[in-house]
């Protein structure tokens, strides 16, 4: 690594830091993703230590005077932003720079710095102390995220102090060209939230078992002369299905499991034990994600039913598909969540279960989110001005992903492009150009529903679920027109924007 500040809009490339050799601090927001990543670098023989809320006082004061050591044998310390705003920890940290032992800060989800990010957490701004204090000799900073906005990065670079004139830019597409990206729109019979969920159930199904055929269909065809018994085990297709809530995932991976489809199904969200959290977390990052106990046939799929913290700093390259229950509250947890899929580079599919109802349901999260306050903390508590931002950076990010759902005739994968501002970075990265495939002929070569079936289609399959919806309205099943309204004014902003 260079020695200059660096900024990767990639979450990947977190994963490619696999050798240090020299002493750096790793600020990570997530314990799970801490875990993982520790676990990871050890595997590499790489020395590495992990301060968070579960950590032992024993093993933390052991880390600490290791680190204070002036030979420390830690080359990586994984630490939270809240930790880092204590004063203790502060002292220690001036400590180590004066013993010229602290080469380098990286900072992960580095778009919780900014007000205008998707997940704003108070505590992030505090790390402008790295660039304030740690001067002589100064300290380069990495920042790295998998989704900024062109608002979010400046903030970033200003609020962290990060050098524009010598720092370095890593930067890969928002929208990955091996992932196929489409929107399914589902009817609402009624006002009951539970028959809706059957609806998307049966879709569910009737997608996994068209994912079932085609790859039977496949192995038959390569493999017709060879006998039955001597074709190798086929390892089962991993995927993620997130859903809005705890209840609605242990139902769902319940019913997965029941359906007869040779589904293996595990719920993950934070109401489990911490010990089945683990166990879920270890069998998913394995090459193998059937569990020693499983008894029987290999399973033909293997999913985790999970609310949105699942997948944070797991890296699983194998994940064939990502599923939305429903429209992502964020933007950028769109992006970010299906860019879980297909990080080994083959293809891999997005689908957003999509319809009005449930938009309008899913608004009501996001502002009641922002009206508790959920970002804030005894470290750095939120000011008024900051709680309007970052609700109307919810708001806003939240209507790109309306924008994107109720589009009919754009390819899914330039509107992820322009919402992520990847053609101003295109610009500043200049010197990095790529060249386009020739024999393509739409602009992601049919990687989202629309460039494959056709605008004509997608708008056919949107009005089938615009009429449904127009008649419960009339029935008087369900209707809010203040949130209409609402929805209405954002929705013309975007499609004039």
């Amino acid at each position: 690594m260079v020695n200059s500040d660096s900024s990767s809009i990639s979450t990947p490339f977190a994963y490619g830091i696999s050798n240090p050799t020299t002493q750096g601090l790793n600020r990570k927001s997530n314990e799970v993703s801490q875990v993982d990543q520790v676990a990871a670098l050890e595997a590499y023989g790489i020395p590495v230590a992990t301060i968070n809320g579960t950590t032992p006082l024993s093993e933390r004061k052991f880390i600490i005077e290791d680190i204070l050591s002036g030979h420390p044998k830690i080359r990586l310390l994984y630490v939270t932003p809240e930790f880092c705003c204590t004063e203790t920890f502060r002292r220690n940290l001036k400590r180590i720079h004066a013993q010229g032992e602290l080469s380098r800060v990286a900072i992960d989800e580095a778009h919780c710095i900014s007000e205008w990010g998707h997940d704003f957490r108070p505590a992030y701004k505090e790390l402008s102390w790295f660039r304030e204090t740690f001067k002589d000799p100064l300290v380069p900073i990495t920042a790295l995220t998998a989704t900024a906005t062109p608002k979010v990065r400046n903030d970033i670079v200003r609020l962290l102090g990060l050098d524009t004139d010598s720092m370095k830019w890593f930067h890969t597409p928002s929208a990955r060209p091996n992932i196929h990206y489409e929107v399914k729109y589902v009817e609402e019979l009624d006002d009951d939230i539970m028959s809706a969920d059957e609806e998307r159930f049966h879709d569910l199904l009737s997608w996994l078992d068209s994912v079932r055929k085609r790859r039977e269909s496949r192995m038959n065809s390569n493999e017709a002369g060879d006998p039955i018994d001597t074709r190798p085990k086929l390892p089962p297709i991993s995927g993620i299905v997130y859903v809005p809530f705890r209840s609605l995932a242990d139902e769902l991976a319940l019913q997965l499991n029941k359906s007869g489809r040779n589904i293996r199904a595990v719920a993950y969200h934070a109401g489990l034990p911490a010990g089945d959290r683990k166990r879920i977390q270890k069998i998913w990052a394995s090459k193998d994600p059937t569990p020693p106990e499983q008894i029987g046939p290999c399973p033909s799929f293997s999913i985790v039913v999970a609310t949105n913290a699942f997948g944070m700093g797991i890296d699983n390259p194998h994940v064939r598909f990502v599923i939305h229950w429903a429209p992502p509250r964020s933007f950028e947890g769109l992006v970010q969540e299906s860019g879980r899929a297909g990080r080994d580079g083959r293809a891999a599919v997005s689908i957003i279960f999509y319809n009005r109802n449930e938009r309008d349901r899913v608004l009501e999260r996001v502002k009641n989110d922002g009206q508790t306050g959920r970002t804030s903390n005894r470290f750095a508590p939120q000011s008024a001005g900051s709680k309007k931002h970052s609700m109307e950076a919810r708001i806003e990010s939240f209507n790109k992903v309306i924008a994107f759902c109720e589009s009919t005739d754009r390819c899914r994968h330039e509107i992820i492009r322009e919402f992520s501002g990847d053609l101003e970075l295109e610009t500043m990265m200049s010197s990095q150009t790529t060249r386009p495939n020739p024999t393509s002929t739409s602009p992601c070569d049919f990687a989202c529903d629309v460039c494959k079936y056709g605008s004509a289609e997608i708008k056919r399959k949107k009005t089938e679920m615009l009429k449904a919806t127009a008649q419960l309205e009339t029935m008087g099943a369900y209707h809010n027109s203040d949130l209409h309204t609402f929805m209405y004014y954002w929705m013309t902003y975007f499609v004039r924007h």
